[in-house]
C-alpha cells in the first residue's frame, strides 16, 4: 500500500521544515556538476509544495541557503542566486493558493534578486492556503543573535522591563514569528543534524532523518515521513498517561 494512502488526514502536522541535503552528492553520483543538483532541487521544491498543500500542511519552511553558505566557491553561490531567480514560479503558487516568505539575513541577498523574492511575497499575500517560507541566508544563531539586540533596544528604551521577558516574547522576536512552531523536522541526504536551523523552534519538533538525496525526495517520500510522524507519541515531557 502507497504510503499517501495510509496517512490520517485529520493529523496531519501544521507546520513541516525541511532540510533539504543531499543535491551536490546527487549530481556527484551522475558526474553532473553541483549546479545540475542544485536546478533537480528546484523542481523537487515545487513538487513537494504543491503535495504538502494538497494533504493540509499550513507552513512549510524549507532550509534553501544558509548564512554559512556564504563561504562556498563564488561560482557556486553565483549559480545558487541565478537559480532562486529563475525557480520562483508564481504561478504555481497561485494555482495552489499558497502565499510565499522569506526568513533569515535577507539584506545580503543581490538587490536582483531581493527584489523578485519581495515581487512574489506581495503577488501571493492574497492566498490563504499554505504558506511556502524559504530560509535564506538563515541560521539560528544569527536569529537569535538578532532577536536579542532587538530586545536589548527596547529595555534599553525602556519599553521593555527585563523581569518581563518570556518565552514568549523571545518568540515574538524571531524571523519565524508569523507560524507556529514546526511539528516535523525533515532532513533528507543521509545526515543527520540540524545544521544551525530553526534549533529555538524545533525544541519539540520530531525528527526525521532519510538517506534520499533532495532531488528524489517526491510525494511518497514526503508522504512516509508524515506517516512516520503519526506513529509517534507527542508527550511534551508528560506521561503517556497524561495525554
Amino acid at each position: 500500500m502507497l504510503y499517501s494512502e495510509q496517512i490520517d488526514r485529520d493529523r496531519i502536522p501544521a507546520h513541516v521544515a525541511i532540510i533539504m541535503d543531499g543535491n551536490g552528492r546527487w549530481a556527484k553520483q551522475r558526474g553532473q556538476v553541483r549546479s545540475m543538483g542544485h536546478q533537480a532541487g528546484a523542481e523537487t521544491v515545487h513538487v513537494i509544495a504543491e503535495e504538502a498543500a494538497k494533504l493540509g500542511v499550513k507552513y512549510l519552511t524549507l532550509y534553501t541557503f544558509s548564512t554559512e553558505n556564504w563561504n562556498r566557491p563564488q561560482d557556486e553561490v553565483n549559480a545558487l542566486m541565478a537559480l532562486l531567480m529563475e525557480s520562483i514560479e508564481e504561478e504555481i503558487f497561485m494555482k495552489n493558493n499558497i502565499s510565499f516568505r522569506i526568513i533569515g539575513d535577507t539584506e545580503k541577498l543581490p538587490p536582483m534578486v531581493l527584489e523578485r523574492l519581495n515581487k512574489c511575497i506581495e503577488r501571493t499575500s492574497v492566498n490563504t492556503g499554505m504558506c511556502l517560507t524559504l530560509a535564506l541566508s538563515y541560521s539560528s544563531k544569527w536569529e537569535i543573535t538578532h532577536a536579542m539586540k532587538q530586545i536589548a533596544q527596547k529595555v534599553k528604551d525602556g519599553d521593555l522591563v527585563v523581569d518581563e521577558i518570556t518565552d514568549q516574547t523571545i518568540d515574538q522576536h524571531l524571523s519565524t514569528h508569523f507560524m507556529p512552531d514546526p511539528e516535523l523536522l525533515i532532513r533528507t541526504g543521509g545526515e543527520i543534524r540540524l545544521s544551525n536551523y530553526l534549533l529555538w523552534q524545533c525544541a519539540y519538533s520530531e525528527l526525521y532523518f532519510c538517506d534520499t538525496f533532495w532531488p528524489d525526495f517526491k510525494e511518497e517520500e514526503f508522504c512516509k515521513a508524515i506517516c512516520d510522524y503519526q506513529g509517534r507519541e507527542r508527550r511534551f515531557g508528560k506521561t503517556s498517561e497524561q495525554i
